[in-house]
């Protein structure tokens, strides 16, 4: 076995279950996580040992993954508006949804991936401390001063 056959195959469910966790479509992640490899495979030479192997390989995906999802906001066409009794509400948690999703753009790394991958990624602090090299106990603290501001932010905002 050659050692990148070793990398992925050590790897390679946990960096899909990360980008599942991430895009929440099993299709998606299989053909992410392959691009993902693939990416790291062609640019092994780059890896500097300065993080973990599977902190750089989820890095490719979570970029992979962005890249992706960015294409296909661009191919998605917009919805008609089939507004019936009753959505109006819908529409407005939708509408706050997307603010707050703006106010975590805003927020600076590590606090922005930080937040995303313990709400929409549902990892544990101790699996977002291993992603960065750090302590649960870190990832707790960051997560904590993210929402804090995400909290603040959104009071200035009237959200």
């Amino acid at each position: 076995m050659t050692d990148f056959e070793a990398v992925y195959a050590r790897h390679f469910d946990s960096v899909y279950r990360y980008v599942y966790s991430l895009c929440r479509d099993e299709h998606t992640a299989e053909e992410i996580t392959q691009e993902a490899f693939y990416r790291a495979m062609t640019h092994m030479d780059t890896f500097d040992g300065k993080c973990r192997l599977y902190v750089w390989l989820c890095q490719i995906a979570k970029n992979t993954y962005f890249t992706y999802a960015k294409r296909q906001k661009r191919h998605t066409e917009p919805e008609e508006d089939t507004a019936q009794p009753g959505i109006e509400g819908q529409l407005l948690e939708r509408e706050t949804a997307w603010e707050l999703h703006k106010l975590l753009h805003r927020l600076d790394e590590p606090y922005k991936e930080v937040f995303s991958l313990r709400v929409f990624g549902e990892l544990s602090f101790s699996q977002i401390g291993q992603l960065f090299g750090k302590s649960d106990s870190w990832a707790r603290l960051i997560f904590y001063r993210a929402k804090t501001e995400l909290r603040r932010r959104a009071d200035e905002n009237d959200l």
